[in-house]
């Protein structure tokens, strides 16, 4: 049975005081009569699939989203239907990254249990270390044969793809890390942390601050070309220009924690979801943060955001078990929905 969660991130209580006032002002809203905005749903609903949704990974062909939750288990799904292909307990952690390895025959996780496994798309464990501490991001460069996690003792480490063996550790937070990005075309990383911190560097070279946002960034991503990093916190999208750092400040609709950020291949567009209040799931203009498509929100908070590679399909995930899953080149209709006295006003004008 899946029972009613509430909304948990370590410095919700930070931003207790604008989220009541953002309630008040929403509730008012509500009450007023206006009107929701039209979202357009989901193609597909994976419902209750993991205790909590905590990642998401779409394989480089755009055929397979693989799902993982906080109860540490593995799905992998076929696009566009959400068949279910298989699934597996990976990890005793919540899932904190996931990606497709061997033209799409493997699946590279790290969890909060602190381990990093290698496995194939049936659930064959091919390879497991213990790291030491909880790992909070991943990424992976088939290329440069690299695999890099932060974790919550504040360090960065690189591994050795092949064998998981340590070749780097560089601790640029004072807290935990929050966030991992990494550009594989220039080998740029970017590390976010709950210091309040964001570091920018090259494989090879040492970590380098960025102007610190006016919040904690919450995700962080670089663009597909890698001439900019965008992050995400409070209300906000945070812009740093590379390499001179330039850092610009992006206003959202979001009436809350902008929890997971996610670029659309074109470089002009990126997906996020909000944490608290609003669960909402949108397609905002990178360079303004302005509404570009709003989607079908989750009923709990969000929790992670992503496109995939060929831009064809958006999936998202949060507390509500859920993930949603939409296919951008067949959408389906736009819903608008009404207040009641927008309903009788409609009804009386008839």
């Amino acid at each position: 049975m899946i029972f009613s969660r509430s909304c948990r991130d370590s410095n919700a209580r930070q931003g207790l005081a604008r989220l009541i006032g953002i309630a008040l002002v929403s509730g008012a809203m509500v009450l007023a009569g206006c009107a929701s905005p039209a979202s357009i749903p989901a193609n597909v609903i994976l419902r209750d699939v993991h205790n909590n949704g905590y990642s998401l990974a779409f394989d480089e062909r755009s055929e397979t989203l693989a799902t993982g939750g906080s109860e540490g288990r593995i799905r992998l799904w076929r696009l566009p239907d959400g068949q279910e292909l298989s699934h597996w307990q990976a990890h005793t952690g919540s899932l904190q990254g996931m990606q497709f390895l061997n033209r799409d025959q493997e699946l590279l996780s790290a969890a909060y249990d602190g381990t990093l496994a290698r496995w194939t798309r049936a659930g064959t464990l091919l390879k497991r270390i213990v790291t030491p501490s909880p790992v909070t991001g991943m990424a992976a460069d088939e290329t440069a044969a690299t695999v890099v996690t932060g974790h919550q003792d504040g360090h960065v480490r690189l591994w050795r793809l092949a064998d998981f063996s340590l070749i780097g550790d560089v601790r640029p937070h004072r807290g935990a890390v929050r966030a991992i990005a990494y550009h594989a075309a220039t080998r740029q990383i970017a590390s976010s942390g709950t210091d309040g911190r964001v570091f920018h560097w090259r494989l090879g070279e040492e970590p380098q601050p960025l102007p610190a946002p006016p919040t904690d960034a919450q995700d962080l991503a670089f663009a597909p070309e890698g001439s900019y990093l965008m992050g995400s916190g409070w209300f906000k999208l945070f812009r740093w220009r590379l390499p001179d750092g330039g850092l610009q400040i992006l206003r959202t609709p979001h009436h809350g924690l902008v929890k997971s950020i996610s670029f659309h291949r074109d470089g002009r567009t990126l997906a996020s979801i909000g944490r608290q209040t609003d669960s909402a799931v949108y397609l905002l203009d990178a360079g303004t943060g302005a509404v570009v498509k709003r989607f079908q929100p989750h009923a709990l908070c969000g929790t992670f955001v992503r496109l995939a590679p060929s831009g064809r399909y958006l999936a998202s995930t949060s507390d509500d078990a859920n993930v949603h899953i939409w296919d951008l080149q067949h959408p389906l209709p736009e819903r608008n929905f009404y207040s009641e006295n927008k309903i009788r006003a409609a009804n009386k004008m008839e």
